[in-house]
């Protein structure tokens, strides 16, 4: 009788930590990997210079910037430099910007990213296509060379947020 009380004790206990495994397993799959971030030496940035004319507070209330969400995005064919982006602009209709950053970006990664727009701009033709609004990027030099980085901003604001 002991034997098999022993026996059942040691089940339960393999039994117990083989649950106790599960949940840590489950927990490392579930938790986040911890991004590095690259260092920037700012020492070594070059900046445009501000620009030294004032824009009235009516001109720039005039332009429309808007959260937009990257429903797909993908290289313009016979273009080393356009991106097509398909955006959710709130409108509930897809908005198209075309953007000169495939130097800087590849198309799989943007998709699902949120950025911000100037969305009432005219439309403007390029590689056969139009264009409906401009991405907003930042762009500076670190020892004569360009980096440019879009304006990426938090996924819980939604598409359509107006900026102000």
């Amino acid at each position: 009788m002991k034997t098999l009380e022993k026996e059942q004790q040691i089940m339960d206990q393999d039994a117990a930590r083989a649950k106790a495994n599960q949940i840590v397993a489950a927990e490392a799959a579930t938790a986040p990997i911890p991004q590095t971030e690259e260092t920037i030496d700012f020492s070594k940035v070059e900046i445009e210079p501000l620009f030294a004319d004032y824009v009235d507070f009516e001109t720039f209330s005039k332009c429309d910037f808007r959260v937009v969400k990257v429903l797909d995005c993908e290289a313009v064919p016979k273009s080393k430099k356009l991106l097509k982006f398909t955006l959710n602009d709130g409108t509930g209709t897809d908005r198209v910007i075309l953007s000169g950053i495939h130097a800087y970006y590849e198309p799989e990664e943007m998709i699902g990213k949120t950025l911000v727009a100037i969305t009432n701009l005219p439309p403007r033709p390029m590689m056969g296509l139009v264009s409906n609004g401009m991405l907003l990027s930042a762009l500076h030099k670190i020892e004569g060379e360009d980096r440019l980085n879009l304006l990426m901003v938090d996924p819980h604001i939604p598409a359509g947020a107006k900026l102000y």
